[in-house]
């Protein structure tokens, strides 16, 4: 039988790669030199103020989480606290924040607002769309206060686990009210707010561990007097013991009141003054009653306000704000169009006129 050989094939045995062998030649690339020129005007620091130099992280021997954390790393020194410059006779200045939008907190936060509202009442967000705000709110060391959608122990529980320096409760009627709203922010046997301070961010997810002995002290309970029935009871709400602020929501007194499209009318200012007599009227000494907080309005502007004695003012909203900008910028190009459009009409008449003689 005949035998049929084969010539051996190439990926048999394949080739010895082949490598260059290095080159000592040296590339010298010259040393980049940067330039940097100083800021037109002066922001908020972003860098945090540490309590204490670094220290080595300690692990807890334990196996739950929920465990308070044994700490030694150092937590941020804040700014001082909403409360306490308002105990040192501070007006205080603030911005209304609807859009949940994270970058414009961070720019009310370097603008200098003394404080940002993240209002969950009337704007579209809920707890995990305000966290972010907080984050950008946080990096500019500018304080959040949360406005509830509703007064109810669930959505305080959960907002104020996300730490806060303020918290407004929405539609309080009465001294009742008042009362249920502070036992909201407050653990037992003192309240009724369920408790997780070992993992949640408003202890620093355990970090720091003067958080139970600080937070009441820290914290701004804020009730919102908006009706005509509450402005009756608002010397006793304002009394409650652990209400900080009283804020007044002229639009939904003016609603009360009938005269939802007319908040300027003259009863319902008539009703404001009384409401705010009342509530000054509690701040005796420094640290007894209420201090008074409110909303500039088209006829009451921040300054009104704060010559009315308000210590807290919201001048703005965020989504007014840019709507006002967004409109005047578009009526400013259409104006320009419109004055061109007469200017050349101007000028072909007078090019008729010229050649019709």
């Amino acid at each position: 039988m005949a035998t049929v050989t084969f010539p051996p094939s190439s990926l048999s045995t394949p080739p010895k790669p082949h490598f260059p062998k290095p080159s000592k030649t040296l590339i010298h690339l010259p040393s980049p030199k940067f330039s940097f020129s100083k800021p037109a005007f002066n922001l908020k620091t972003l860098n945090p103020i540490l309590s204490q130099s670094p220290a080595p992280l300690r692990l807890s021997n334990t196996t739950s989480d929920l465990i308070a954390y044994d700490n030694s790393v150092p937590v941020p020194v804040p700014s001082r606290s909403l409360k306490s410059r308002l105990h040192d006779g501070e007006t205080l200045y603030g911005l209304f924040l609807l859009s949940f939008s994270p970058t414009l907190a961070e720019i009310a936060g370097l603008a200098g607002y003394d404080f940002v509202v993240v209002d969950m009442e009337h704007g579209h967000g809920g707890v995990s769309d305000a966290l972010p705000c907080l984050h950008a709110l946080a990096a500019t060391r500018t304080p959040a206060i949360i406005r509830l959608p509703e007064s109810c122990p669930t959505w305080a529980k959960k907002a104020l686990d996300l730490g806060p320096q303020g918290i407004m409760f929405p539609m309080i009627d009465s001294p009742k009210l008042a009362r249920k709203a502070v036992s909201y922010c407050r653990f037992p046997p003192a309240g009724v707010r369920g408790s997780a301070h070992t993992v949640v961010r408003a202890s620093s997810y355990g970090i720091d561990a003067g958080y139970l002995s600080n937070y009441e002290e820290e914290l701004l309970i804020m009730c919102q007097v908006e009706s005509e029935e509450a402005v009756k009871k608002i010397e006793d709400i304002a009394a409650v013991d652990g209400v900080d602020c009283i804020q007044m929501g002229p639009m939904d007194l003016s609603g009360s009141m009938g005269y939802l499209w007319d908040p300027g009318n003259k009863k319902v200012r008539e009703m404001m003054k009384v409401a705010e007599k009342g509530v000054l009227g509690t701040k005796k000494k420094p640290r007894e009653g209420a201090y008074l907080a409110g909303f500039a309005m088209p006829h009451d502007s921040p300054d009104d306000l704060r010559s009315r004695g308000y210590h807290m003012v919201s001048g703005a909203v965020d989504v007014g704000l840019f709507r006002s900008a967004a409109v005047e910028d578009v009526k400013k190009f259409k104006m320009g169009l419109k004055e061109a459009s007469d200017d050349e009409k101007e000028n072909a008449k007078e090019d008729e006129k010229y050649w019709s003689e």
